[in-house]
């Protein structure tokens, strides 16, 4: 086919295509990705933002505790102590499973750590929980 049949030359089909991808790029310059608003978790680190709230006080068993969101563990070894730890195993980094009996107790190998310092109780974990830093205020405990 001719131009003089379709009314399209290939020289102006070209500068369609090219037109097109030239525009495609440009709109995609624009694009910015979202931003997490303050006070959300991180989504690239996983942790959660300072300041958030663990749980309530009265929610955490006296010379017990909480495991929360899976990322942490909450106990009261006395009442009105609360201490928090990192809720991964420090032996193969699984996930703790419960709290009972004065301990943090992971289901995978049988690691136990104390309630009241992260300590190991029971290998084969050889490392205490990672302590993390909080605030008890009104009622609510928050990371710090």
């Amino acid at each position: 086919m001719s131009a003089d049949e379709t009314g399209t030359t290939r020289r102006a089909v070209i500068f369609r295509s090219l037109a097109g991808g030239f525009a495609a790029v440009l709109g995609l310059v624009g694009v910015r990705p979202a931003r997490a608003s303050a006070g959300t978790a991180s989504e690239t680190t996983g942790e959660t933002a300072a300041g958030a709230v663990l749980a309530k006080t009265k929610n955490i068993p006296v010379r017990g505790g909480k495991i929360i969101k899976g990322k942490y563990v909450v106990t009261q070894p006395k009442k009105g102590v609360f201490r928090a730890f990192s809720a991964k195993c420090t032996h193969q980094g699984c996930t703790l499973a419960s709290v009972s009996g004065g301990t943090i107790n992971c289901a995978c190998h049988g690691s136990k750590f104390t309630i009241s310092t992260g300590a190991v109780a029971n290998g084969p974990a050889d490392r205490p929980l990672p302590r993390k830093r909080i605030t008890v205020s009104k009622g609510v405990i928050r990371l710090k």
